[in-house]
């Protein structure tokens, strides 16, 4: 019985990574973007940014799953719209929900360790001659390796939130779980059987990013010994 529940589950597997890493692209270029808005921006996109990261940090990302699925198809001139075929399909939804929770999260983390650049590194920049803009260009890629440590749980936070996808029909690990237990209703060797896999694939996802994290930032610990 176990190993027939295993592999029914197990069939969901492929679609949760691939929701994850397809979020986790649109949600690195997009919180890299607001990063830079909110770095160089007037008052106004700052503020139009903030207002974003408020809705996106401050409500459940559940309740952005229903609401990117469910709301578009009360207005009558999006169904009848050329996006509809796009915004009806589930699995757009769900990788588009995540994707901006998660672009939220990531901003406020990139933005985070832009702040916390060294402000000689600042002064530096503009002795060059250099703007704005082009000082970011130089330091945002010394403040992600900075941010990495973090940005490493929000990877692992944006895998386990795609058990959330199966609340809109998407077939991922939950998705093949639910499915099981309405019709065998095992509850706890069904949902313990998605739970360990859960588990196994975010402690393997750990290991590597702690092995990237210390490839990464081995030039801190090589600054600290000169010192």
């Amino acid at each position: 019985m176990f190993q027939e529940y295993l592999s029914v589950i197990a069939q969901g597997i492929p679609t949760s990574l691939l929701l994850t890493v397809v979020s986790l692209a649109i949600a690195f270029v997009l919180a890299l973007l607001l990063t830079v808005l909110l770095s160089v921006g007037n008052k106004a996109v700052k503020s139009a940014v903030n207002l974003y990261l408020t809705l996106f940090t401050g409500t459940p990302l559940l309740v952005q799953f229903f609401l990117i699925y469910s709301s578009p198809g009360q207005f009558q001139w999006i169904v009848d719209g050329p996006l509809w075929s796009v915004l009806s399909n589930a699995w757009f939804c769900a990788a588009l929900a995540l994707a901006l929770n998660s672009a939220a999260y990531s901003t406020q983390l990139f933005h985070g360790a832009v702040k916390a650049i060294p402000k000689g590194q600042w002064e530096s920049c503009a002795a060059l001659g250099l703007s704005r803009l082009q000082t970011l260009k130089i330091l945002i890629p010394y403040a992600l390796k900075r941010a990495l440590p973090s940005y490493s749980n929000e990877i692992i936070l944006v895998f386990k939130g795609t058990a959330l996808a199966s609340t809109i029909t998407i077939m991922d690990i939950m998705g093949y779980a639910r499915q099981l237990y309405g019709t065998e209703y095992d509850a706890l060797t069904i949902y313990g059987i998605a739970g360990g896999i859960y588990l196994i694939i975010t402690g393997i996802a750990t290991l590597l990013l702690r092995k990237l994290e210390n490839k990464v930032l081995a030039f801190e610990r090589l600054d600290m010994k000169g010192a």
